[in-house]
């Protein structure tokens, strides 16, 4: 059985840091792409980062140079490190296994229980 155990978030003033973990279970971490969704106030769900087996990291533009992305050597945990949080990140965010066999494993958005995270200014 699969599972993403994702541990976290919290309140932040403008300009603070706050870290996400993710741990994965259950899945073939050979090829195994953990990320982050988070959801706004708008509603939309959108990919914030994610990391390959292989290391290889994506960004959205929103984020790029102030979140990093990262994994432990087991490739099951990722951590989500956000630096120089901004109002506009605040959100409840998700772990999704990006390449999960399916939508409810992936959990993301849609499936996942998700952590706040409230940036005030």
């Amino acid at each position: 059985e699969v599972h993403l155990a994702e541990s976290g978030g919290g309140s932040v003033q403008a300009g603070g840091s706050l870290g996400l973990s993710c741990t994965a279970s259950g899945f073939n971490v050979d090829v195994l792409e953990l990320g982050w969704h988070r959801r706004g106030e708008g509603n939309q769900c959108e990919l914030v980062a994610s990391i390959s087996g292989d290391g290889r990291v994506y960004y959205d533009n929103a984020v790029k140079g102030r979140f990093t992305i990262s994994q432990d050597n087991a490739k099951t945990t990722v951590h989500l490190q956000m630096n120089s949080l901004k109002p506009e990140d605040t959100a409840v965010y998700y772990c999704v296994a990006l390449n999960a066999q399916s939508v409810v494993e992936a959990g993301g958005c849609y499936y996942g229980q998700g952590t706040h995270v409230t940036v005030s200014s």
